[in-house]
């Protein structure tokens, strides 16, 4: 069911517009509460009351029960409703401004709700979207409507383009040639949302492995981490050891050469009182002096 079926089905027949808080007369018949409340007022004045739409009477003035699952469905379809272009109405109201919802294409003509539904129950008007500027579909050469489509010029053409100027193309009606691009497309578009299906679970996967491999990674990361902790700090305890190895055999050295060198002092010392007393025989003049150190000298050497 199109769109405008619906809003038939849905509107009030006394405004001509949606359903506002629709409520139900006993015949069954549909309306607008503040609509059927106007009339009743009306016709109570008369002292007869009347449904609007099939004409049954009421002994008195009906009660008005609330349809919810109208009101709901009218609610529902309100958005959905084609938005109106500014500044287009209807060619038949010449009384007054009412704006258009469609175009015929017969007519050159737009056309308000109430024209709309007188012309669609006749087979040879064409009704479109609503044309902002009637000069654009037609031909620019013999200003008629453009009427048919020629595949070899992939042009859109009058009846006296068919019949002159692309005289043995292949032509279709817009309709026929629209309806099987429209299938060309559908299947382009079926394709297309085939494949971005596909690239949307590529991505979620590769998003998931991406997230999996940086869960490795930052895993990984901390082992490290972990495993250099362990080496600075046994290269710590071993740098502590060696260290402590070397002060040890430092200070045995150390005081290993110090007696040594004490040692070597005191001989030093030794020689250096021998030296002297040696220098001093050599500058004695007395040779008795000199030859009764004889016996030391041999002594000591």
């Amino acid at each position: 069911m199109s769109s405008i079926d619906l809003r038939d089905d849905l509107s009030c027949s006394i405004c001509l517009n949606i359903y506002t808080d629709p409520v139900t007369l006993s015949c069954g018949h549909n309306f607008c509460q503040a609509c059927i409340s106007r009339v009743l007022a009306t016709q109570g004045q008369a002292g007869v009351w009347a449904c609007p739409e099939c004409r049954a009477e009421f002994p008195e003035r009906p009660a008005l029960l609330r349809n919810i699952t109208l009101r709901n469905i009218a609610e529902r379809f309100r958005p959905t409703l084609p938005e109106l272009m500014p500044g287009v109405f209807c060619s038949y109201c010449l009384h007054s401004q009412v704006p258009a919802l469609k175009s015929c294409l017969h007519c050159e003509a737009s056309l308000c709700e109430d024209h709309l539904l007188a012309h669609r129950k006749t087979p040879e008007h064409v009704l479109s979207d609503l044309i902002t500027n009637p000069e654009s579909i037609k031909c620019s050469i013999h200003k008629k409507i453009l009427e048919y489509y020629c595949f070899e010029d992939a042009a859109c053409i009058c009846v006296y383009c068919s019949a002159r100027l692309h005289r043995g193309h292949k032509l279709e009606m817009l309709d026929e040639a629209s309806t099987k691009k429209k299938e060309r497309l559908r299947k382009v578009l079926d394709t297309l949302t085939s494949k971005k299906e596909k690239t949307e679970k590529r991505f979620k996967s590769l998003q998931e492995r991406s997230k999996i491999e940086k869960k490795k990674a930052a895993g990984l990361t901390e082992k490290v981490l972990d495993l250099f902790r362990d080496l600075r700090r046994h290269l710590d305890d071993l740098e502590k050891k060696v260290m402590n190895e070397i002060s040890t055999q430092e200070e045995q050295v150390s005081a290993s050469f110090s007696k040594l060198i004490h040692q070597v002092e005191e001989e030093k010392a030794e020689l250096s009182k021998k030296l002297a007393h040696i220098e001093k025989l050599c500058h004695t003049t007395d040779p008795l002096t000199i030859l009764r150190e004889q016996e030391s000298e041999r002594d000591d050497f």
